[in-house]
């Protein structure tokens, strides 16, 4: 005789009537057990609920819920109150940051309007000296020879386009002396 992968149909309603059986054992149980605890809690209950009936024990439950109300408000504006806080100084904070960027714009604005800005910027974009004084133009090779290399970001960017001789020579004057190198 060969054996069915398939439960015949008499064991699967013996399964099904085990898994009710249990069901219902399990109901019985969980009653039984509702039974108990009310048979505990039955006469507690009953003596609270008759005493309702003094008007003492009704105006000290009114005055508890009374008392649970209002510091259940107060709670609530005091949380209400510490965010707002928060956020009052939070914005203070940010008008601070506003305004010390503001007072930067001002001096940065005041600085391009003075003589030494023009002075720097005529020499660095025009190759212009004071009266005066004697331009001398130091070979690359020469200005960077003492100089330490260090690493940069700028080796991964596009090469730059091709600068004017004198602005390239200013170039090569910044770079030794604030020893940087480009490769």
């Amino acid at each position: 005789m060969i054996a069915s992968p398939y439960r015949p149909h008499h064991e699967l309603r013996s399964s099904s009537e085990q898994a009710a059986k249990g069901w219902y054992t399990r109901v019985v149980k969980l009653k039984t057990n509702m039974l108990e605890l009310w048979s505990r809690y039955e006469e507690p209950a009953k003596a609270y609920i008759l005493s309702l009936r003094d008007v003492r024990s009704v105006g000290s439950l009114a005055f508890v819920v009374l008392v649970l109300l209002i510091s259940w408000s107060g709670v609530k504006a005091i949380q209400t109150n510490y965010k707002l806080q928060q956020e009052v100084s939070r914005m203070k904070q940010e008008n601070e940051v506003k305004k010390l960027q503001n007072t930067n714009q001002e001096l940065q604005n005041s600085y391009y309007k003075t003589s030494q800005y023009l002075e720097v910027t005529s020499r660095q974009n025009f190759g212009l000296a004071a009266p005066g004084e004697t331009v001398l133009i130091v070979p690359k090779d020469v200005a960077l020879a003492h100089t330490v290399p260090m690493p940069s970001a700028e080796k991964a960017t596009a090469p730059a386009k091709k600068q004017p001789f004198w602005q390239e020579n200013f170039q090569a004057w910044m770079d030794f002396f604030f020893h940087r190198t480009q490769v």
